[in-house]
């Protein structure tokens, strides 16, 4: 992934899908550092004493709704920039918030289930919105190393659970 304080100029959709596109180094550090949770959560509930398994179980669970909902964020407010919020983006753009909710509310295994289907339906959605012009160029190459971090934590937190 290279990286690079700004986004080059001239930079396109078509330049992002061939893997041109530079990511800012302030994402790619700031995206980094909120994936490490999941890997940090995911490990404990292998490694850590089975009385602080329960914890780290809640905490991956948590922390998952909290940053699907942030995705979601994001393209509320890509489409409050693009100055015509329409029903067509800012609907989308409250369901990773609802699925987030949703997964808390159901048993560990298939809430996880869910929060890993969110990540990867918000990198399909990151990567439809850039390919469109309604996000950064760059931007899939950023989230689609995280959201594969984010979602194979979660499936193995499913695998520490259920195994």
């Amino acid at each position: 992934m290279a990286i690079s304080e700004t986004a080059p100029a001239g930079t396109t959709a078509g330049n992002a899908a061939s893997g041109t596109a530079r990511v800012p180094a302030a994402a790619l550090w700031l995206g980094l550092a909120g994936a490490l949770p999941f890997l940090a959560l995911a490990a404990a509930l292998f490694l850590a004493p089975p009385d602080l398994r329960p914890v780290a179980q809640q905490a991956i669970a948590g922390y998952g709704a909290v940053i699907l909902s942030f995705l979601g964020g994001i393209h509320w407010g890509l489409a409050l920039q693009a100055g015509r919020p329409l029903w067509s983006r800012l609907g989308p753009a409250v369901l990773p918030s609802l699925l987030g909710w949703a997964a808390l509310l159901l048993a560990p295994v298939p809430g996880l289930l869910l929060l890993a289907a969110g990540f990867i339906a918000m990198a399909l959605a990151d990567h439809r919105a850039a390919r469109a012009g309604a996000a950064p160029d760059w931007y899939p190459r950023l989230r689609w190393p995280l959201s594969g971090a984010v979602t194979a934590s979660l499936c193995l937190a499913v695998l520490a659970i259920a195994g």
